[in-house]
């Protein structure tokens, strides 16, 4: 069941790859695809303005790189900041998961309608 990734999730998801390993825009929508196995889908209209933002509040860092062949491309990390504010997000999300978890785990004696 393909989901575009929520604009509120997108800036976790962004550090989590660049915690990973340094990464160019494309290449970060294409890694959240393949390790959400295509369950998330990205919109590039969406990314970009966020890696400006996580950018301008220093949770990463961009800086251009020649291709022998091609155009340049912008490669971002992520800075000690941003590892700071992804322990954060990280932290956030399994309480939310919990929650979700023990609420929809319920059995529930209701009759349906």
């Amino acid at each position: 069941m393909p989901r575009d990734v929520t604009k509120g999730d997108l800036p976790a998801l962004i550090l989590a790859v660049l915690a990973e390993s340094a990464c160019h825009g494309y290449g970060i929508a294409r890694r959240i695809e393949q390790q959400s196995a295509q369950t998330l889908q990205m919109k590039e209209g969406s990314l970009y303005p966020a890696l400006r933002i996580l950018e301008q509040d220093g949770l990463i860092a961009g800086e251009w790189e020649v291709q022998p062949s091609g155009p340049a491309r912008k490669v971002y990390r992520i800075t000690a900041d941003g590892l700071v504010q992804l322990k954060e997000k990280q932290a956030e999300w399994e309480q939310y998961a919990r929650t979700m978890s023990a609420l929809l785990g319920r059995k529930t004696n209701a009759q349906p309608a």
